[in-house]
């Protein structure tokens, strides 16, 4: 069994939320939301060059559903790539609770947990924001489409994302990105961010399929044409 592609997948999502997650709890009085927005989308960026050539850098469950919604990639892998995932969000969480608190010498209140306080604003956004996530990935990865910008436009189009969503959950469209730092929370003794983790897994699988629908509606190739 190829294991690269899920060591890949691994190293990629705990990235993501090292750097992500990490601006929000030590840059982010002095970058705001603009520069969180950025970290989160030049993570992905630059992970899309990295280490697309060996796994398609998903990084994210919701992708993987996707992906797998549209045949591009089977059951068995789908699997592992969201296990690898999550295990790489909870390592990357580890690591900014670790630097937060001081190699656990501090108390930490945050370490980029997710966060919703109207439940239908919540779900709502994190569904349509995902749907939109989802559809320019499928554009920008299409047999149409320049692949060789597509790490641009996808890492372009989560930087939006952010600068809307951060204020509404704090923006996951990512069950992994918010599985990790809500279970490192428990280290903290609060278990807020647990009990909310439903939502940010749910509403981003809900707009895979909503993204993979619009996608297939209008932009599918048209193979009888």
């Amino acid at each position: 069994m190829n294991n690269k592609k899920y060591v890949a997948e691994l190293l990629g999502t705990m990235f993501l939320v090292l750097m992500g997650c990490g601006s929000a709890v030590f840059a982010g009085s002095y970058v705001g939301f603009l520069g969180i927005a950025f970290a989160f989308g030049l993570t992905v960026l630059v992970m899309v060059y990295a280490i697309g050539p060996i796994s398609g850098c998903h990084i994210n469950p919701a992708i993987t559903t996707a992906m797998w919604i549209n045949g591009k990639i089977d059951k068995k892998d789908a699997i592992n790539y969201m296990i690898y995932q999550t295990i790489g969000a909870i390592i990357g969480s580890f690591i900014v609770f670790l630097l937060a608190s001081k190699f656990f010498m501090m108390k930490v209140a945050s370490v980029g947990q997710n966060a919703y306080s109207n439940i239908g604003v919540g779900f709502t956004a994190e569904a349509i924001f995902t749907a939109l996530f989802i559809f320019v990935i499928l554009g920008a990865t299409s047999s149409k489409a320049n692949v060789k910008f597509a790490g641009l436009a996808i890492g372009l189009t989560l930087v939006l994302i952010h600068i809307v969503c951060i204020p509404l959950t704090g923006t996951s469209v990512n069950p992994a990105r918010s599985i990790g730092p809500a279970l490192i929370m428990l280290f903290t003794g609060s278990s807020k961010a647990m009990g909310q983790l439903w939502l940010f897994i749910l509403a981003p699988t809900v707009g895979a399929f909503i993204g993979s629908y619009l996608w297939n509606l209008i932009g599918k190739e048209d193979k009888t044409a």
